[in-house]
């Protein structure tokens, strides 16, 4: 057990801990592969970085283009610390282009249109680009639209956050949250029904917006309530009774199957979808967290799924290999791939290493051996300076990386600071290929 937190650094440092993007150390270089192959990876976001980096280094002679509009590269991990006044917005921002490898083409342009039987992708300023590969790294889309009333412009006014949306709206979200905790009043919390990019954040952010409240000897002055699409406050079993219990803690009050709809920020009211139809419940702070789906350019491709997440159009590939299941030479990765878990960096670190195995091996004429077992991670912040490290796969199992040292359902500094600390530079290290 270690004791400390100077022995706890010094086991970051040294590489033991992982950086709470567990489950695996420093990849070993392999061996390089001959080939004229190109490839076309849509997205510059963790992963579509990552697998930029790992296969620069193993493919000999291929053409590896980039697709993304983005200047920018958002280290989304930060942005609940953002929202809670933890961390500044520029914590999360970096170049696009200082991630990448000399000898890749960033093409700084949208993915208008993949057409997977001509094997081209073109781009919104008329550039097409022919694959032998093609990996969808697109991430998602955050459907603010599909929440009527509500708007991108509202947040930071009139108790309305919204963190997801980017560094500027997390920093615009804490500043009606800090409102919130000095003044107190309703919070309410929402989670979409769709599937979403780190389930765990609506749960941090109810979780560090009531301690910060009571730090400031305000507890007495908010009632906060966590509405849930579902009957379960989370998906794994065994992790949604734990969240109860500390809910019923904390004086936390969740209400179950309610689907935001509608917001009127006049009357501070929000109108939910539940199974006994419209509710409406009244706030004074409200952190808004609209359905995520699939970019257009991906839904109409033909890429998608026709019989589950029809509404949502992730990629319809194998869950182990992330493999196409109509289309062998395409690949799908981190947000935009249809798989039952994994819309986490953690996933995205585990799920890289998959692909990268799978398609130099049909470059070099063999078959791939690497699988993906639905491995996610949530460091879940459940006040300043404590955290549980939540890590599963596609069974619900628990797979902790750290037995005998971090507990996952317990509250512990240790996985704080895998968070606030140790996070970032596992995941840049991600970023170059490295981890």
């Amino acid at each position: 057990m270690i004791q400390s937190r100077r022995q706890f650094l010094s086991l970051a440092a040294a590489g033991t801990v992982g950086a709470a993007l567990p489950h695996g150390a420093r990849h070993a270089r392999a061996d390089t592969v001959k080939t004229s192959a190109n490839i076309v990876i849509i997205g510059a976001g963790a992963a579509g970085t990552a697998l930029t980096n790992r296969l620069s280094r193993r493919l000999d002679g291929a053409t590896i283009t980039l697709i993304d509009p983005r200047k920018d590269h958002l280290y989304q991990p930060g942005l609940s610390l953002v929202a809670a006044g933890l961390k500044r917005p520029d914590y999360v921002v970096s170049k696009t282009a200082d991630w990448l490898p000399s000898g890749v083409e960033l093409i700084q342009e949208a993915a208008s249109e993949i057409d997977p039987d001509a094997k081209t992708v073109k781009t919104s300023g008329g550039t097409s680009v022919r694959y032998d590969y093609l990996i969808v790294a697109s991430g998602l889309v955050l459907d603010h639209d599909a929440i009527e009333g509500f708007s991108l412009n509202m947040v930071g006014k009139d108790g309305i956050g919204a963190l997801y949306a980017g560094p500027d709206y997390a920093g615009r979200t804490w500043e009606a949250a800090s409102k919130f905790t000095d003044e107190g009043g309703v919070g309410l919390f929402t989670r979409p029904a769709t599937e979403m990019k780190c389930a765990g954040a609506p749960l941090k952010h109810t979780f560090l917006i009531d301690d910060i409240a009571k730090r400031k000897g305000n507890g007495g002055k908010i009632e906060i309530t966590y509405a849930n699409n579902s009957k379960a406050l989370f998906g794994v079993p065994i992790v949604a009774e734990k969240v109860r219990m500390l809910f019923g803690d904390r004086g936390i009050t969740p209400v179950l199957s309610h689907v935001l709809k509608r917001i009127e920020p006049g009357r501070k009211i929000a109108t939910f979808a539940t199974p006994e139809g419209d509710r409406e419940l009244g706030y004074d702070y409200i952190h808004v967290i609209p359905p995520q789906r699939a970019p257009d350019v991906v839904r109409q491709s033909g890429l998608s799924w026709a019989d589950k997440w029809t509404d949502q159009g992730w990629v319809e590939v194998d869950k182990e290999t992330m493999r196409h299941r109509r289309y062998p030479e395409v690949f799908a990765v981190g947000d935009v791939a249809g798989v039952p878990k994994g819309k986490t960096a953690a996933s995205v670190k585990w799920q890289v290493p998959v692909v990268e195995d799978h398609l130099v091996a049909t470059i070099a004429g063999k078959d791939g051996t690497a699988r993906y077992n639905g491995y996610t991670s949530c460091p879940m912040i459940t006040r300043v300076g404590r955290a549980m490290l939540i890590e599963f796969d596609y069974n619900n199992d628990l797979v902790p990386s750290f037995p005998g040292v971090v507990a996952p359902l317990e509250e512990l500094w240790i996985s704080w600071l895998m968070k606030e600390l140790a996070l970032k530079p596992t995941y840049n290290a991600m970023l170059r290929g490295e981890a």
